[in-house]
């Protein structure tokens, strides 16, 4: 994709959107750099720059995605959802079956010849929330009647949810309440939404006792027992809550050695005792290396991500637009959150990675996809506005093949 210096110098959209995304990725340029030299002294012997090169690889193609989904018209994803359903359903089925199995679960597919891991739930959750919010828009005049409204809608987040739940609990339960969340906002009564919850709550406590007694139906469940039990403090044995509690006390050491101002970029302890702080707990090393002022614009930042993803929503041309920054938004800051919560031992062990600043593969391409696509809700309306305040203009003469219909139009 050729990218035209004159466009990037442009650019529309938020503005605060696109300077948050570029602190974001300078820190986690340096963040990743800092916490791999264990992984490189295992893998790379010490070569501590092959992961900030590929890194900084990744996140570059990352850039380029987010401005090519900024510059095609929103309206577009409507009908690219409907082939994105199409080949996700197939593509996790895939993963359950042959993909890459690691820690008792099949999450990842390798993809040939560049070696990146690819998390099928990642595609699916950018889908499921572009899918819903065209439905739910198509749908808006029947969301209150049961069989013409709302089970249509449900089916394809229950099925999403369903094929993501045997290796990624914490990934599908996100996304089942990211997309409960977006059909309240769109108008779904909330009789509806609460039965589907506590038939989903029940379903889990029929799995999780079924797994008690037959371990081999679902490998993950011991691990989802342990961590929650865990975090509830329901575990006597020693040794056992030491084993189950490695993970957490150490990001809990990482943090309280942070202090105010840190100890410097590169100066972190902990990332030589704490398993995967490049990713799932790379908030504990920014909070150790940094501090706690940075640590908490960090946290503000995303807060501000989440404020001007709903001003966006709110401005937006149409319903179909509106639901689509609203989703995208609350599932990157809602991710985000979990993963600092968990940090903090606020929230049982997950394996949610800090969007924008973890390292990964093609976790970070998905996220700055579904920014782009939010800033390309948010260039529509400012173009529309300005066109509208040209034509307000006293004197203003349309062009005769300017088109007197609005472009932009709802999901069909």
């Amino acid at each position: 994709m050729k990218v035209d210096v004159k466009n990037i110098a442009e650019l529309k959209g938020d503005r605060a959107i696109w300077i948050i995304v570029f602190l974001l990725s300078v820190l986690s340029v340096l963040v990743v750099y800092s916490s791999t030299g264990s992984l490189a002294f295992k893998n790379k012997a010490g070569n501590t720059e092959f992961y900030m090169l590929k890194h900084l690889l990744i996140l570059a193609a990352g850039l380029l995605l987010m401005y090519g989904a900024y510059r095609l018209p929103y309206r577009y994803y409507s009908k690219m959802s409907y082939i994105g359903i199409i080949l996700v359903i197939p593509l996790l089925i895939y993963t359950i079956v042959g993909g890459t199995n690691l820690n008792s679960a099949n999450r990842w597919i390798t993809i040939p010849f560049i070696g990146l891991t690819f998390q099928s739930s990642d595609l699916a959750k950018l889908v499921i929330i572009t899918y819903l919010s065209s439905q739910l828009t198509r749908r808006k005049d029947y969301l209150s009647d049961l069989k013409r409204g709302f089970l249509p809608v449900l089916f394809p987040v229950g099925m999403i949810c369903l094929l993501i739940f045997p290796a990624n609990f914490s990934t599908s339960a996100l996304i089942f309440g990211i997309c409960t969340v977006m059909m309240f906002a769109a108008g779904v009564p909330f009789r509806f939404l609460a039965g589907t919850a506590g038939i989903a709550l029940a379903g889990f406590v029929v799995v999780l006792l079924l797994a008690g007694t037959m371990p081999k139906l679902l490998p993950r469940a011991t691990t989802w027992v342990n961590r929650i039990e865990m975090h509830l403090g329901m575990i006597d044995d020693k040794e056992k809550k030491e084993a189950a509690n490695y993970q957490v006390e150490q990001s809990k050491i990482a943090i309280a050695s942070g202090g105010i101002t840190g100890k410097m970029p590169g100066n972190s302890i902990q990332r030589n005792f704490l398993p995967h702080p490049y990713s799932d707990f790379i908030f504990a090393i920014i909070v150790e290396e940094y501090g706690l002022i940075i640590s908490s614009f960090v946290i503000l930042l995303y807060i501000i991500l989440f404020y001007r993803g709903i001003n966006i929503a709110k401005k937006a041309a149409s319903g179909f637009g509106m639901l689509l920054a609203f989703g995208l938004s609350l599932g990157l800051v809602a991710q985000a959150l979990i993963n600092m919560l968990v940090a903090v031992d606020l929230f049982p062990v997950t394996g949610q990675p800090l969007p924008l600043v973890s390292m990964g593969g093609t976790s970070i391409w998905f996220a700055l996809i579904s920014l782009g696509i939010v800033q390309s809700v948010s260039r529509y309306s400012q173009e529309t506005e300005e066109e509208q305040k040209l034509e307000d203009t006293p004197g203003f003469i349309a062009h005769p093949d300017q088109s007197s219909s609005n472009p932009q139009t709802e999901a069909q």
